[in-house]
């Protein structure tokens, strides 16, 4: 999709604050409210705006740690990687799942409470997940930057 100046600040405004009403969205994009909402329309249609979401503080919710958690397979066919994959899709503390080129198979974003329930993850969910041989997790101290705003 090519997208013009006026699309980007569009997709700039809604990463921002996706509670914008249309007519505020107008306004701090410099159209008239039919044409915004006719370019935002667009935008969904398209896919490049997937979805809107609320995003919550992890800590307020009472999930204090992340853990990134790389993952071997003993194996790396289809039927392994989709059993693995539908697994993973079914447990909520898992948020984010990448499959990798390299030296593991797989990179996990997990959130927990402390470290009970990481231990619990790990020993009760991450490591009976199906084909998994090696869990190596990595726990953060502090988060410096996170964003869900892409560089558009």
């Amino acid at each position: 999709m090519k997208l013009d100046a006026t699309d980007r600040a569009i997709l700039i405004a809604l990463q921002q604050n996706a509670r914008l009403t249309n007519a505020e969205l107008a306004e701090r994009v410099h159209l008239s409210p039919s044409a915004c909402l006719r370019r935002t329309r667009l935008l969904e249609e398209s896919g490049l705006v997937a979805r809107y979401v609320a995003l919550l503080d992890a800590r307020i919710a009472g999930l204090a740690g992340t853990a990134y958690v790389s993952v071997t397979l003993d194996s790396q066919g289809r039927d392994a990687l989709e059993k693995f994959e539908a697994a993973v899709r079914t447990v909520p503390e898992i948020t984010e799942c990448y499959l990798l080129a390299g030296q593991h198979d797989y990179l996990l974003r997990v959130v927990y409470r402390d470290s009970a329930d990481l231990e619990r993850l790990h020993t009760e969910i991450l490591t009976p997940l199906p084909g998994v041989v090696r869990v190596m997790s990595t726990l953060t101290l502090r988060t410096v930057k996170r964003t869900t705003k892409l560089p558009i």
